[in-house]
């Protein structure tokens, strides 16, 4: 008798995460707590995750020690340039607006993490961060997509 394998399985939530000021932040458990009954029916597969936002950005990173997210908040405060010495022109939305899509950019708005037995197959000391690139804490919305068997 032949094997039978199972079809594919896709879910998707969107995910509304609280507003959080400005630096890098992590929200694994956040997300986890929302996409935990889905996940749960996954043996293997791909989690995506994608923020719907242009100021504001996720990325994977260290889950301990908060020092790490400060520290690249710094860094890139540093290497982006804000206030009225910027050279940005666009700056309809403040000061702060354009320096954020840039930081936007280099983390980026989507993250990819294996699914693994139900769960998401991060390593050790990794999170996942929403990093928050304006002055003004705004509710940031994510869509998670599971796929897999």
């Amino acid at each position: 008798m032949a094997a039978t394998v199972p079809g594919p399985k896709w879910a998707q939530k969107t995910i509304t995460l609280p507003p959080h000021s400005r630096g890098c932040h992590l929200v694994t458990s956040q997300i986890l707590k929302e996409i935990r009954s889905d996940l749960s029916e996954f043996k293997c597969g791909l989690a995506h995750l994608f923020l719907q936002h242009t100021s504001a950005s996720l990325t994977i990173n260290e889950n301990y020690d908060s020092d790490v997210r400060v520290d690249t908040e710094t860094f890139l405060n540093k290497i982006v340039p804000e206030g009225r010495s910027a050279p940005w022109k666009h700056t309809l939305e403040g000061p702060d607006d354009m320096p954020a899509h840039i930081k936007s950019s280099m983390f980026g708005c989507a993250l990819t993490i294996p699914i693994t037995d139900g769960q998401l197959n991060m390593g050790t000391w990794q999170g996942i961060w929403l990093c928050e690139h304006r002055d003004a804490p705004t509710a940031r919305k994510v869509v998670v997509t599971l796929n897999g068997i």
